[in-house]
């Protein structure tokens, strides 16, 4: 098999704790961009994009004794994990697997944090006079937060994690694109799977990596005063008033299934390919010929057995910093040609800020729910929310500020997911989405 089906979905987000509840925001050009809500000495930025505990309860997806040992992204990942799962049927009453071969279904999450939330915690206790908790050591390494994925639900093939920064869950999405490739189909002596649950989740809106991402110049510190005091305006993709972005979090999850699996579904989307490169130029800045960054593109759209011609949407990385969206830009008409002044794009992330090792997944849920009405509405473009300033450097079609509609043809649409990375890193992800 060369390619593998999208069965299911679900996330957590600042925009609502449902893949609908999150379409229907992106329709709507809503932001889930808040003011900070907490203030410290060393934090000059007044905004961030935080899962609220308004918006998602942690006791809808943990016992309450958990909630103070474990990572904030668990609980979040584990309900857009379920949703996935409970789309297709696949959820028992208690939360695990209910249905299908546990040791045919491997897991792969992507996150660039991980546990930092809990291990900050832990040493503020422990210097505090406190007590550190017994799971210190386990929830600070990324790997066993895919074993406690697993383990919650009931999952028994390969359980991997990927933690490459802003490109975590999409190389997670390739990783799980490449392990179907390989085993789906085999028996189940020999590794065999059907299907890989792919999981990008990161939680740490907190004053320690707001601090540490303000002393590398990529977020936006300006006043709120600047934007009117409406928060809602800080992030601001390939806008020429953009400085920075702004910090978000949450969880996506994508189960992908090897084609006759579950014969009784129709996915969402195909996912067909996938290029990874390195810069190895810096470890924050890309390279300014962004040479690696269109390899990844181009890769991608091969291994998907297309054309760049072919490529109807991309979603761009779109930060909101003034040097990244000004050389993704540049990428995307080098990897593209003309063809890239025919592309729609768009970037979630002035809606929802950066939830940085999920960004990827993020981006893939986003485009996949609004290109299938996941509200229940028709076929959309995603907005790119806050872009009313031309820039000359950014000239390409971005969806700005408003949902647009978009009608499906017979073959589907071709989309492409970009991810820059810290550490150099480029990843980009090709899926086809059905007409209904």
């Amino acid at each position: 098999m060369r390619a593998a089906c999208v069965l299911g979905m679900g996330c957590v987000t600042p925009l609502g704790p449902s893949v609908a509840a999150f379409a229907a925001g992106l329709r709507a050009a809503r932001s889930g961009v808040t003011a900070l809500p907490f203030s410290h000495p060393k934090v000059r930025c007044g905004a961030a994009a935080p899962v609220s505990a308004g918006s998602f309860d942690p006791l809808s997806a943990v016992a309450e004794a958990d909630v103070g040992r474990l990572p904030r992204l668990v609980p979040m990942a584990l309900h857009a994990a379920r949703q996935a799962l409970g789309e297709v049927g696949l959820l028992g009453a208690d939360g695990r697997l209910g249905s299908g071969d546990a040791q045919r279904i491997g897991l792969v999450l992507g996150t660039g944090g991980g546990g930092i939330d809990f291990t900050l915690d832990q040493f503020t206790r422990d210097r505090d006079g406190g007590r550190a908790s017994l799971w210190t050591i386990t929830n600070a390494t990324h790997g066993n937060l895919a074993g406690e994925l697993s383990i919650r639900l009931g999952l028994q093939g390969p359980s991997w994690c990927v933690s490459t920064g802003c490109a975590s869950s999409s190389d997670a999405a390739a990783a799980a694109l490449s392990m179907l490739r390989e085993r789906g189909g085999r028996a189940t002596e020999a590794g065999g799977l059907d299907a890989v649950l792919v999981v990008g989740a990161d939680a740490h809106v907190r004053w320690e990596t707001l601090h540490a991402m303000e002393l590398l110049g990529v977020i936006n510190t300006a006043p709120l005063a600047e934007y009117h005091h409406d928060p809602t305006a800080v992030s601001r993709p390939f806008d020429g008033r953009r400085k920075g972005f702004v910090l978000g979090e949450g969880a996506w999850a994508v189960l992908l299934g090897r084609p006759g699996w579950l014969p009784g579904v129709r996915p969402a989307a195909v996912l067909r390919g996938s290029g990874s490169t390195c810069d190895a130029f810096h470890r924050v800045r890309p390279a300014p010929d962004m040479a690696q960054s269109v390899r990844a593109m181009r890769a991608a759209v091969a291994d998907a057995g297309l054309t760049p011609a072919e490529i109807d949407l991309l979603h761009y990385h779109g930060t909101a910093t003034e040097l990244n969206d000004a050389l993704e830009t540049a990428a995307v008409h080098t990897a593209f040609g003309e063809h890239a002044k025919r592309l729609r794009g768009h970037s979630v992330k002035g809606a929802i800020g950066h939830p940085q090792g999920a960004a990827g997944l993020a981006a893939l849920v986003a485009s996949v729910a609004a290109l299938r009405g996941a509200d229940g509405g028709t076929p959309f473009v995603l907005p790119t929310l806050n872009l009313s300033t031309p820039d000359p450097a950014c000239d390409l079609d971005y969806t700005p500020r408003e949902a647009a509609p978009i009608a499906i043809p017979e073959r589907g649409v071709n989309l492409l997911v970009n991810c820059l990375a810290f550490g150099a890193r480029n990843t980009a992800l090709v899926l086809t989405v059905p007409a209904a």
